[in-house]
């Protein structure tokens, strides 16, 4: 038996956000609403979000304990609803504080960088999570309000970044294949494919995703929905984002998580025996970074974060027990990260 979490309405086109108000209307979520944002995007949508919904703010400037626990003691305050307004980092936040304070949010992303805009999951990257002394936070968005206007002007970086984490879905899924087929790990066939799909169809159309925002914005969304339907995040995190989380602990400026995960995505499809060269190509199109100077990370901290991504999670990936150095660093000098 498992419980299916998806979010009960998704809102997805130009100037969705001036329907937020009645959108939250239409699936019960009226009265005191908390609007939670950064500093940037306060401006970007905040601040309209605010006015519409007629409630109070919320502004983070950094992914601290202490700062939640400020949030968490003015949501206490009396508000009926949140809503998360902002990039990868503060609707993470938000679904925090909504699962600490069992008050229901909306997603309301101002950017397309990863697929936390409709996922039940907080990422690994949260440090929050862990200070808090937990691994694992499930809390679905009741309704995604995605403005393509709005996310259509976000740094071309960001737009990239999210492209990547949707084709990083490819290995996630030959992953969640690879441990069913090796260990007997539950697989789940609708949303693998869900999954996969949205993968394949940023990969095809990665030349009309400049040009066309809500191939991405739909792909992030199947993701997160994919992750619902599993009950994991099976669907969309293997070894690529082991890899990336893995970069996070070692490096001193890390990129971003996406282009992290599609720089792994390239290593991880080549120990698969999968088409590496059509990711690459893929993320070459988006702009998004294939190697190691474009990431901005040293050579050597990629091979170390190859040799320990195995040591990040608890999950059988293709990386099983671990490479060592010396086949790290092929890997990479072979599929020209290095």
């Amino acid at each position: 038996m498992k419980s299916i979490e998806l979010p009960r309405k998704v809102v997805i086109g130009d100037g969705a956000i001036n329907k937020i108000k009645d959108i939250c209307s239409s699936i019960g979520l009226e009265g005191n609403a908390l609007i939670i944002t950064g500093p940037t995007t306060n401006s970007v949508a905040g601040k309209t979000v605010k006015r519409i919904l007629d409630g109070d703010a919320a502004l983070v400037k950094e992914s601290s304990a202490d700062e939640i626990a400020s949030v968490l003691d003015k949501i206490g305050g009396g508000f009926d609803f949140l809503a998360g307004v902002g990039g990868g980092n503060v609707i993470d936040f938000t679904k925090i504080c909504s699962f600490r304070s069992g008050v229901p949010f909306v997603s309301v992303p101002t950017s397309a960088s990863h697929d936390g805009i409709a996922s039940p999951l907080v990422s690994l990257k949260f440090k929050s999570v862990k200070e808090m002394g937990s691994s694992t936070i499930i809390c679905t968005p009741s309704a995604v309000v995605a403005d393509t206007e709005i996310i259509r002007k976000a740094p071309k970086r960001l737009l990239a970044a999210g492209c990547a984490d949707a084709i990083s879905n490819y290995t996630a899924v030959l992953d969640w294949e690879l441990a069913h087929k090796e260990k007997n790990t539950y697989y789940g066939d609708y949303a693998a494919s869900l999954s996969m799909m949205s993968a394949r169809i940023v990969m095809e159309k990665a030349p009309a995703i400049k040009d066309d925002i809500n191939i991405l914005v739909e792909a992030l969304i199947s993701s997160g929905v994919a992750i619902g339907i599993a009950g994991s995040s099976h669907p969309c995190s293997g070894s690529e984002h082991m890899f990336s989380h893995s970069l996070d602990e070692i490096c001193e400026k890390p990129a971003l998580h996406g282009e992290q995960c599609g720089v792994g995505t390239i290593m991880m499809a080549y120990l698969h025996g999968a088409n590496w060269k059509q990711v690459r190509n893929a993320l070459q199109t988006v702009g998004a970074p294939t190697n190691a100077k474009e990431l901005g990370i040293p050579e050597s901290d990629i091979i170390k974060a190859l040799t320990k991504a195995h040591e990040v999670r608890d999950r059988y990936t293709i990386l099983r027990t671990g490479i060592a150095r010396d086949d790290a660093e092929k890997l990479a000098q072979v599929t020209g990260v290095i």
